[in-house]
Parts: C-alpha cells; sequence; structure tokens
C-alpha cells in the first residue's frame, strides 16, 4: 500500500501540556449489567469535576452510530473492539482520558486495543459481578429475553465471556459502593502512572 505516515508539527506531549495531564484510556470490561456504563460515568463525572478534559465512549451509544453497521456475531464483535480502540488510541493522542464501557468479551481483541493505545496509557478495568447478580439487576432486559430464546449470541448464556488474567484493576460491584468504586479507581489509576489527581479527589 502506498501509504505513509504524516508527523505534524503538534506533537502529543505538546497538547498534554497544554490540557495539563496525560493522555489515557481507562479501558471497562465485563459482563452486561456488571456496572461498567454507571462506573464509566461517575468517573469521567469525577475526572471533569477536577478539571480533567475527557471523553466517554459506550457502547450503546457507539453502537447507534460509527458502529451500526455490524451485527453481534463474533466477527462483528471483534470488528466493533477494533474500531472502538483505533478511536480511543487518537483521542488519547488528542490528550483526553477516554474511558470506554464494552462488554468486550474477548481477550484478543482487548489486547489488541492495548497494543494501539500503548501499555502505559492503557487501564484495564474489570468489573467483575457474577452473572446471577447481573441477571437479577438485567436493566436492559437482555438476559430475560436470552433465557426466553428470543435473543441468542448474549455474553454470559450462548455466547462466552473471556475474564482478563492480568487487569490492571478488578472492581467486585456486588461488594462495593459505585463510590467506592471510583475511589479504587483513582488511586488506581494515579499509582500506575497514568494521572495525578489531588488528594482530596480519591
Amino acid at each position: 500500500m502506498n501509504l505513509h505516515t504524516q508527523n505534524f508539527s503538534v506533537t502529543r506531549a505538546a497538547r498534554e501540556e497544554l490540557n495539563g495531564h496525560k493522555g489515557m484510556v481507562v479501558w471497562f470490561t465485563g459482563l452486561s449489567g456488571a456496572g461498567k456504563s454507571t462506573l464509566a460515568n461517575a468517573l469521567e463525572k469525577r475526572l471533569h469535576a477536577h478539571g480533567r478534559h475527557t471523553y466517554l465512549l459506550d457502547g450503546d451509544n457507539v453502537r447507534q452510530g460509527l458502529n451500526s453497521d455490524l451485527d453481534f456475531s463474533v466477527a462483528g464483535r471483534a470488528e466493533n473492539i477494533r474500531r472502538v480502540g483505533e478511536v480511543a488510541a487518537l483521542m488519547a493522542d488528542a490528550g483526553l482520558i477516554v474511558i470506554t464501557a464494552f462488554i468486550s468479551p474477548f481477550r484478543r481483541e482487548r489486547e489488541i486495543a492495548r497494543q494501539r493505545v500503548g501499555d502505559t496509557r492503557f487501564y484495564e478495568v474489570f468489573v467483575d459481578a457474577p452473572l446471577t447478580v447481573c441477571e437479577a439487576r438485567d436493566p436492559k432486559g437482555l438476559y430475560r429475553k436470552a433465557r426466553a430464546g428470543i435473543l441468542t449470541d448474549m455474553t454470559g448464556i450462548q455466547s462466552p465471556y473471556e475474564r482478563p488474567r492480568h487487569p490492571d484493576l478488578t472492581l467486585e460491584t456486588a461488594l462495593l459502593s459505585v463510590s467506592e468504586s471510583v475511589s479504587e479507581l483513582l488511586a488506581g489509576i494515579e499509582v500506575a502512572g497514568c494521572l495525578e489527581m489531588p488528594e482530596y479527589a480519591l
């Protein structure tokens, strides 16, 4: 292919200096109903309140626009996450703190996203809730439809979910409140060297 990388005058470092913080990706993964979107929203709200430049990419929202042409087959799900990883990497390069909330069931696609963003700028959060808890919550009614045979290829029912082997952080949302989870998130991100937060924000 006749493709060449263009180098521009304004660098990622320059954008980060202007923003006052490092660009990074916080990648939430877990079953439907585990609490990904709730935690992602709460984290963005906390970061925004402290002057951090953020953007939240959520599975349902992206499926209605950028990835509206994709189905829920294995290939469609893989392409969904590939595109999200590319967009997240570009936004992180712009100096933003990108928060993604996707089931992202397959390890391979999550690892590709990590490689695309860069290991030191990618923070994987496993939102760990037992299937029984997720089914009891069932905020979108998806598990009920899957059990009734109306919905096929439901992750955790007919389609597998591959748990992260070495996530940067695991949050057991059946045991932790949203506030406690966000505090653990901020502390973990800071310890990992991805972001500095004032002590009062933790």
